[in-house]
């Protein structure tokens, strides 16, 4: 398989864990912070995630980093973020079929944004066990979790 096929393939298990992790988030979850520890509310790590894959998709158009912008205004409404996942998966995949084949330089940035997607995965299960919020299925699944307790 080659190295395109691979990346979208990987980044679509990534859209489709964070869809299934927004499905289970309830709104006044994205406000919730780690109990006694410096974090930023989970709203805001999805804001994080929108915004990479939006800065991602524009850099691998233009086969090189132009910054970092993130178009999600209300990260702690829930509709705004799910919509923004959404628009924000659908760029990626367009981007990806518009440029193959990939450069050298536009494999490196699709892989930087797998790396990104799965980074804030990690911090997220954090998030889910520190703050003893349901664990979606295909998480569970994913990453051999443990239901929270």
């Amino acid at each position: 398989m080659c190295l395109h096929r691979v990346l979208v393939s990987r980044l679509e298990r990534s859209f489709a864990l964070y869809r299934d992790f927004a499905d289970t988030l309830g709104e006044s979850s994205l406000a919730e912070k780690l109990p006694g520890l410096p974090s930023n509310a989970i709203g805001l790590q999805l804001w994080c995630v929108v915004g990479a894959r939006e800065s991602y998709t524009e850099a691998i158009r233009a086969g090189r980093w132009a910054g970092f912008a993130c178009s999600l205004e209300s990260p702690l409404v829930k509709m705004d973020v799910t919509v923004a996942l959404e628009r924000s998966e659908a760029g990626v995949k367009a981007a990806l079929l518009e440029v193959e084949p990939l450069s050298e330089v536009q494999q490196d940035l699709a892989l930087d944004l797998l790396e990104h997607e799965a980074a804030h995965q990690g911090q997220l299960i954090r998030y889910l066990y520190g703050l003893r919020l349901p664990i979606p299925d295909s998480w569970r699944a994913r990453y051999a979790l443990a239901p929270s307790k």
